[in-house]
């Protein structure tokens, strides 16, 4: 679980199969006091993968500086990159996210303060309940 802010727009694409899946970033901030007393912080930067409708929402709702709340799981990907180095990624595998602020003034669409979306499973595949989402 962690809340943060968007760092970049979710990035949507479509797999061979059809499922869609969005990218995009979160930053997550802690502060702290060291020993002599000066007031420290430090930004930790996340990946995050959604699937399904919860990525179409994602991609569509979600924007670079927007406050949110994910909930997941960690995922590590190990390949081999172009250059031969064996890569690797951790990843935030989102199974609920929450709108925590509102959209900023102009903006295309009205939304609530804050929107839960909760995946349940169909077919051994996750889906979103439309009495679920809020908007």
């Amino acid at each position: 679980m962690i809340i943060g802010n968007l760092t970049r727009d979710p990035e949507m694409r479509t797999t061979p199969n059809g499922q869609n899946v969005a990218n995009f970033g979160v930053a997550t901030n802690h502060s702290w006091a060291d020993a002599s007393g000066q007031r420290q912080e430090k930004a930790e930067f996340h990946n995050i993968v959604a699937w399904g409708k919860l990525a179409e929402i994602c991609s569509q709702y979600l924007a670079k500086g927007r406050k949110v709340y994910i909930e997941g799981r960690l995922q590590t990907r190990e390949w081999e990159g172009q250059d031969g180095v064996k890569k690797n990624r951790t990843e935030i595998i989102a199974e609920n996210m929450i709108m925590l602020d509102r959209a900023p003034a102009g903006s295309s669409s009205a939304q609530p303060a804050m929107a839960s979306v909760t995946p349940v499973s169909v077919n051994g595949e996750e889906e979103i309940r439309v009495e679920d989402i809020p908007f």
